[in-house]
């Protein structure tokens, strides 16, 4: 008790000294409720090799300021130590229950009590235990046992200069090796003579090969074991290109043997084939046409097996093959992997019997074949699967206006995403050939009403962020019609089409940006291009027969199509039209008569492309109905580039959707006289509705 009053002389005279300073009172001792008590005790005991007795007690912990020793030998003698500090006591032979009491700053105490063994004589009955991490290949722990030691020693084996390891018994001791290998771990028991016992023992540090097999890990061992003249290598990967560029790949030489030739893998575990039984190997065959059979086996019993096989349909470049599992016994267990290229085939270890392979993994879906535009859906050889996503799902069907033709059937469920659709196979066997003047793509669908966005999205299949879509709204009900979607004309928020791309993907989402009501769609014959006499229509891309747009000039206002003289930005499209204001009147302009009404009931949003000379020229973009003129509804914006083609955005929300609007009339800087320069000539292209 002294001496622990001792400890606290100097924190109360510290708090004496702060309460003289100041007449505030600090009477909240919450501090010391809260402060955590010593944690993970533990003492090391070490032991004099000299018959002496002198033991080295070396007490540490959490949290803890200073340790009570209670040595428990005959005298019941104590010892305070400092933490980070030892105390060191002579004993007699024997065994002795040694406490350590720690205590907290704040004067919270724990205990345990350890038993120490002196003995003179040679530790005898050395064992150690040594235990492989369950989550972590290089990681073993060391647990030892033995009569008459004071403590253990440990030595890895992994580094000549280590000084081992002081550890007691019943402590496991944790060691990390760096690198896969066989390891010599030696323990040695101490007790208080000079005579010590030592035990090695072996451990094999190993990295199980598993799937995916990649051959990119340095410490897996890839060794296939080669079978009637087939030999498999892992080499650094001579053909980096394509769909594969890793670092290493395995090659298979059929050498002349057997027919059979090929070579197996023994895996560190059975495969699980409990969801994913597709498997999948890139292979880099020297022909078209080889045969590629991928077998598994039981470990033990080669007759519980099961396998594919499957023909190579490139050569000399990487293909993704695709062997179909789904069969496959899931009750037996399979670790071993075997191949064999050109089964029934003598190989004779030149090129053409030399294939490259790689990434042998597992997955849970079968390809789509790739397609060719356009998809009609009605070839018997071809495959036309698609993907859906989204809460969209599509399935075979019959056209109903024509029983031989085959359809897909499209049906936005209930509670599906807006942005619900479908992907068209795997994509197509070349990309869409769009140019600048041809950006179109068409589509014949059967809706069931009106006024509904329909989206087509290309883009190029290896990378998904190469891609554009653009959007058409269905004019009829329970009948087909042909959709034309421009894609010179991006959907709103999406990147405009680049030609350099390689888009060779398609999907097509119906009623898109509104969530799924169970409504359905027919849908057929995906064209590349657009039909050859469109008439004049949303949207407005001008990009047919400058002739065949009927602009309606007034008050000095002159709107022709011409090809895009303002070409870059958002806008590269091929043609634009071009407003010029003479002197005439203030209201100069011009207006166009559509072909069909446009449509506000869904699509109450106007946007055009305009190609300003000077910042804030007004823009007057009026609609009215085809026979009463004065019937009209406007929005006018002020332009917020110049000499830079910029998207903007009309809001006709309040628009009389009862009414049949049919004209579009545009003035640009109403209420000033144009004097038909290049101060009053303006761009304007892509104009269009969205919702």
């Amino acid at each position: 008790m002294m001496k622990f009053i001792k400890y606290l002389l100097p924190i109360s005279l510290f708090i004496l000294f702060i309460a003289g300073c100041k007449k505030d009172i600090y009477d909240d001792t919450s501090f010391v409720d809260n402060g955590a008590s010593p944690a993970a005790l533990s003492v090391l005991f070490e032991i004099t090799q000299d018959n002496s007795g002198l033991v080295t007690i070396t007490p540490n912990g959490e949290n803890s300021a200073v340790y009570t020793v209670s040595f428990g030998d005959a005298g019941n003698g104590t010892a305070t130590v400092q933490a980070g500090g030892n105390v060191k006591h002579t004993y007699k032979e024997g065994v002795y229950n040694v406490k350590i009491s720690a205590r907290s700053i704040t004067g919270k105490v724990t205990e345990i009590t350890k038993q120490l063994t002196v003995s003179f004589r040679q530790p005898e009955n050395l064992d150690f235990t040594i235990t492989k991490d369950a989550n972590n290949n290089y990681k073993v722990t060391v647990n030892a046992t033995a009569l008459y030691e004071t403590n253990f020693r440990v030595f890895w084996g992994d580094n000549p200069s280590d000084p081992g390891f002081v550890f007691l018994e019943g402590v496991d001791v944790p060691h990390t090796y760096a690198a896969v290998g066989t390891y010599s771990i030696k323990v040695i028991a101490y007790s208080g003579g000079a005579a010590t016992r030592e035990l090695i023992k072996t451990v094999s540090i190993v990295d199980p090969v598993l799937l995916p097999i990649t051959f990119e890990s340095p410490t897996v061992d890839y060794t296939f074991s080669g079978f009637g003249g087939g030999a498999v290598t892992r080499i650094a990967n001579p053909q980096s290109t394509g769909i594969n560029t890793s670092g290493f790949v395995g090659r298979m030489v059929k050498n002349a043997g057997e027919v059979y030739g090929g070579a197996l893998i023994t895996l560190g575990g059975p495969i699980n084939f409990a969801t994913d039984r597709i498997f999948r190997m890139k292979v880099y065959s020297p022909r078209i046409g080889a045969k590629v059979l991928l077998k598994v086996e039981n470990l033990t019993n080669g007759g519980i097996n099961f396998e594919k096989e499957v023909t190579t349909t490139k050569a000399n470049e990487w293909e993704d093959m695709y062997f179909d599992f789904r069969a496959i016994n899931v009750n037996q267990s399979y670790h071993k992997v075997v191949l064999i290229f050109d089964l029934g085939t003598m190989g004779n270890g030149t090129a053409n019997f030399t294939w490259l392979f790689d990434d042998i993994r597992l997955s849970n879906t079968l390809p789509t074949s790739l397609l060719t535009l356009p998809v009609t859906f009605d070839d018997p050889a071809v495959n036309y699967n698609t993907t859906d996503f989204g809460g969209a799902l599509t399935l075979e069907a019959t056209d109903p206006t024509m029983a031989s033709n085959k359809i897909k059937r499209t049906i936005k469920t209930a509670g599906a995403a807006t942005w619900a659709g479908t992907t068209i196979g795997s994509g197509f066997t070349t990309k869409v050939p769009f140019t600048a003047a041809e950006k179109r793509m068409t589509l014949r669908v059967y809706s069931p009403a009106a006024g509904i966005p329909v989206r087509l999205k290309v883009e190029d299949r290896t990378d998904n962020t190469k891609s554009v879509e653009t959007d058409a709204v269905t004019t009829v009900a329970n009948a087909w019609e042909t959709l034309v979607f421009n894609f010179g004309i991006p959907a709103t928020g999406t990147a405009n089409i680049n030609l350099a791309f390689n888009y060779d993907k398609a999907s097509v989402f119906f009623n898109f940006g509104t969530g799924g009501t169970g409504s359905e769609f027919l849908w057929d014959d995906l064209k590349f291009g657009g039909p050859a006499g469109p008439g004049v229509n949303f949207p407005l891309t001008f990009e047919n027969a400058p002739a065949s747009y009927n602009w309606g000039d007034f008050a000095g206002g002159v709107v022709t199509v011409i090809a895009n003289d303002r070409s870059g930005g958002i806008n590269t499209s091929a043609q634009v039209a071009k407003m010029v204001k003479n002197a005439g009147q203030v209201y100069g302009g011009s207006t166009l008569t559509l072909d069909n009404p446009m449509d506000f009931s869904t699509m109450k949003t106007m946007r055009m492309k305009v190609y300003s000379p000077r910042v804030g020229a007004k823009v007057l973009l009026k609609v009215e109905t085809l026979t009463i003129p004065s019937v009209g509804f406007e929005i006018e914006k002020l332009t917020t580039v110049a000499n830079a083609w910029e998207d903007m955005t009309f809001d006709y929300s309040a628009i009389n959707t009862g009414n049949t609007w049919q004209k579009l009339v545009l003035i640009f800087d109403n209420g000033i006289m144009g004097d038909g320069t290049a101060n009053f000539t303006w761009r304007f292209d892509d104009i269009r509705q969205t919702n």
